[in-house]
């Protein structure tokens, strides 16, 4: 259910951009770990964690080889994230992975994650990936808008990440192919 929507920018973001706004990607992240995101860390995070995982992102978006998307909200601010990383070796490079999806917490349940999907798939499918994959906590909210924007549900693998309080919990793992 989305509350009242807000408006926001979404924007690719090449490795000038990106190191421009890795002040507030971390901020962003830290917050979204904090309140319990599974998104491959946990609270609390180390100091210059947030930072050195931005970084080692400038590379791969430079060569090409993963799309960084923001949504940025009134004034500017970054409220939302999202990136595609391209699967390399040549029999799979039709596929791609949605990963880090994020949402600000004072900004959920307005259109946002949702914005960022639709763009990852616009950009998925400019660069002729048609099969996408990602994977979230088993039970989390994310998936009612996986399934709400057609992804489909393949399984999960038990004790796959921790939560945040560093009990093993399983994921769940889905698709979507692209027209």
């Amino acid at each position: 259910m989305i509350t009242q929507p807000i408006p926001v920018r979404i924007e690719k973001l090449d490795s000038d951009g990106l190191a421009a706004v890795i002040p507030a990607l971390c901020t962003l992240l830290e917050d979204c770990v904090q309140d319990g995101a599974s998104i491959g860390f946990l609270w609390p995070m180390d100091e210059g964690e947030a930072e050195s995982f931005w970084r080692s992102c400038l590379t791969p978006v430079a060569d090409g080889m993963r799309v960084l998307l923001v949504a940025r909200g009134e004034a500017g601010a970054v409220v939302g994230t999202a990136q595609l990383d391209m699967a390399v070796r040549s029999n799979g490079r039709h596929r791609a992975e949605v990963m880090k999806l994020m949402v600000h917490p004072s900004a959920r349940r307005r259109g946002i994650a949702r914005a960022l999907m639709q763009a990852i798939e616009d950009e998925a499918r400019r660069m002729d990936r048609t099969t996408l994959v990602l994977d979230t906590n088993d039970g989390a909210e994310a998936e009612h808008l996986y399934r709400s924007l057609g992804w489909t549900f393949v399984g999960g693998i038990p004790k796959y990440a921790l939560l945040t309080d560093g009990t093993p919990h399983k994921n769940a793992i889905y698709y979507k192919l692209l027209d």
